[in-house]
């Protein structure tokens, strides 16, 4: 570790860096380059698409600190064949590139947009491991961007997903990304404690990146706490290990977290010798997100130093970019030192001005629907951990009580050595008596911390889908209702309309009721406390009741045709069966153009009801209808009207006919629309 006596050694440690910063990006540029014309030549000898467009991507990357223009260039062509092509493997790395290249520049937005392809052609791929690093990507963008539950809501998905598929590495970094977003939010011992443990696993597995990135992260938080001396011994070794591996990205965040403290310190030299030498590094990668960080940085310096029109000139520079890029996190803290500048200056007019803007955009960065979210995500995250605990104690303990197993037999080989031969059959005995009591005791123990396990993960499962079913059905009907009472709160309906809003505002409010009461069945049944009630139910009713329903509040322009035969009666649960008719024709609905059509059908076919709902909208992808019904990553997509959903809808339909004793399946093409099949006993 570092150990700063004095400002001499302080001043020796700096220059030393420096010189090895510079020096490690010339030898690094020397290996670029080397890199570079091997995979030219590869390109000259007329691959494959497939490997011409993986060696674009890497090409790309090569020249992403040597030459950024070009490496766009190339991104960009790689993209196009990849697309062309449809080469989804190569189409996912490209999109990834593009986004780290977007990143490097500091245009978050453009990296959130490339993320986000890269992300879909990751699921359609259906590679697990490349579904994880998309969702921490796309995390990582709203990090930058100040969205700091979307990206804690992303990591924490990239860590379960990561999980299941036991890859460490991808665990490491998505627990490192919360331990930031803590460090955002200033929890700082909940941000130490994930971080050191991100470090501990990056150790365990090899992951020599993880140590400089875990470092820098550490004295970030360090710094934060006012702990200069701590911040400093990590900051420092952040940039020496980041020497060894050739890192590019991470030396101009730590020297200007350096500068930071010896702002602090009231070493002003120093702090504008490690922010020139930080705007260098980003100014040759084109990093403008970094240069608006680095005059922000300059601009406290002056202001320390009473140069205030320096200081402004440098503030008002970094606030025009984070403008532009829209980096709102910086774009607070520019407001906030404008707002103590003006006033230093005694204008205080312009210094509420600044004040205010500061405060707005601050109240609408952490509202009050971002901190609930973030803890209702952080809760969910921790509850589900906590199986995983459960099944780390419990290895755990196996482990302890083998040592102790051990142990006690060394005892009792001393014990022979020493002992009589009656007195030691007697000890062996009464050893083995004890053993096999131990055994029944923990094997009584361990079957009912599995029975606990299954139990705690049944009711966690039954939460999730139960807030999920809240989110996707009963949102709509609960804002409907409320605006009408608003209009009429607001006195906006005459007498003459008033019969006709109060007709309306009834079917509305038994809609909620019967949906209210369809979920807490719905819920009892996942507990096993509730059986589903199987009766006659007439699907032609059903239907009418739901175009009755539908037709007014569809905000389309849409036919909705029942076309079942008078007397169709089947044999199942009337609630569950009505929810799924609903939610497929509102499916239906969602993902059809106005003047589209909505049909239902229903036929006989054997002892069961053969039911469809069929659309002519803008019909399914192939590599959408085969995850469709995935619980593990339910999919959505907005509609044609930019409608909203969660992707649940349909993964409850094929619960309850299932429960219902039938089964539900889809036939789609692109652009031909879709049709939704069921069966159902008949009476």
């Amino acid at each position: 570790m570092w150990i700063l006596e004095n400002n001499f050694c302080l001043r020796a440690v700096h220059h030393k860096f420096l010189y090895v910063i510079v020096f490690a990006l010339c030898t690094s540029g020397v290996y670029a380059q080397n890199r570079i014309d091997s995979l030219e030549k590869v390109l000259q000898s007329d691959p494959s698409d497939s490997v011409r467009a993986s060696t674009l991507v890497e090409l790309s990357r090569a020249y992403e600190f040597v030459d950024v223009t070009k490496s766009k260039k190339i991104i960009d062509e790689a993209i196009k064949i990849a697309e062309e092509k449809n080469l989804v493997n190569a189409l996912t790395q490209a999109y990834r590139a593009q986004a780290e290249l977007f990143r490097v520049g500091g245009d978050f937005s453009s990296a959130l947009k490339a993320d986000n392809l890269s992300l879909e052609a990751g699921i359609a791929s259906r590679d697990s491991l490349t579904i994880a690093r998309g969702y921490n990507n796309v995390g990582h963008d709203y990090y930058d961007l100040g969205e700091y539950d979307e990206a804690y809501a992303y990591f924490t998905q990239s860590y379960k997903i990561a999980q299941a598929q036991r890859d460490s590495l991808i665990m490491a970094v998505a627990i490192h990304n919360v331990g930031r977003v803590f460090k955002q939010l200033g929890q700082y011992d909940r941000a130490l404690n994930h971080l050191r443990l991100s470090r501990k696993m990056s150790r365990h597995i090899h992951d020599k990146a993880g140590e400089p990135y875990s470092l820098n992260e550490i004295g970030d938080v360090m710094l934060r706490k006012g702990d200069y001396d701590s911040a400093l011994n990590n900051l420092y070794g952040a940039l020496r290990e980041s020497r060894k591996l050739g890192l590019h990205d991470l030396p101009p965040r730590t020297m200007s977290n350096i500068a930071k403290i010896a702002l602090q310190k009231e070493d002003f030299t120093k702090a504008l010798a490690y922010y020139d030498s930080t705007q260098q590094i980003y100014k040759t990668t084109n990093d403008e997100y970094g240069i608006a960080e680095v005059d922000l940085g300059r601009g406290l310096v002056y202001t320390r130093l009473k140069k205030y029109d320096e200081a402004m000139a440098a503030i008002n520079r970094s606030v025009a970019i984070a403008q532009r890029l829209n980096a709102r996190i910086l774009e607070i803290q520019c407001y906030n030192q404008l707002s103590m500048l003006w006033e230093l200056k005694g204008d205080y007019k312009n210094s509420l001005v600044y004040f205010k803007r500061f405060k707005l955009l601050e109240d609408t960065l952490f509202s009050q629907d971002m901190q609930e979210k973030l803890l209702r995500d952080q809760i969910r995250f921790e509850t589900e951990s906590k199986d995983s605990q459960i099944a780390a104690l419990s290895l755990d303990k196996a482990r302890q009580d083998d040592e102790l197993k051990k142990q006690e037999f060394v005892r009792n080989i001393l014990v022979v050595v020493m002992a009589l031969s009656a007195i030691i059959l007697i000890t062996v005995y009464r050893s083995g008596q004890r053993r096999r009591k131990i055994n029944m005791l923990l094997l009584q123990h361990q079957e009912e911390m599995e029975k606990r396990s299954e139990e705690l993960e049944r009711l966690n499962q039954v939460k999730d889908k139960f807030f999920s079913i809240i989110s996707h059905d009963l949102r709509s009907p609960i804002n409907a209702l409320s605006g009408m009472l608003d209009l009429l709160d607001k006195g906006a309906v005459t007498q003459e309309e008033l019969p006709s809003h109060v007709r309306e505002l009834k079917v509305r409010f038994n809609h909620t009721r019967t949906l209210l009461n369809n979920l807490l069945d719905w819920t009892l049944l996942q507990m096993d406390k509730l059986n589903l009630q199987a009766t006659r139910i007439d699907l032609g009713k059903i239907v009418d009741e739901n175009i009755q329903l539908l037709g007014p509040i569809q905000g389309k322009d849409i036919e909705l045709v029942n076309q079942i035969p008078a007397s169709s009666i089947g044999f199942a649960d009337s609630n569950t069966t009505n929810l799924v008719i609903r939610n497929l024709m509102t499916n239906a609905i969602k993902f059809t153009n106005d003047g589209g059509k909505v049909l239902i059908t229903a036929r006989e076919q054997g002892s069961e009801w053969l039911i469809s709902v069929k659309d002519n909208g803008i019909g399914m992808k192939p590599e959408v209808l085969r995850i469709l019904f995935d619980k593990t990553a339910p999919y959505t997509t907005r509609g044609t009207a930019n409608e909203k959903g969660t992707g649940l809808g349909l993964i409850l339909c094929k619960e309850f006919v299932e429960k219902n004793g039938g089964k539900i399946w889809v036939e789609s093409a692109e652009g031909n629309g879709s049709t939704f099949w069921f069966t159902l006993p008949r009476a």
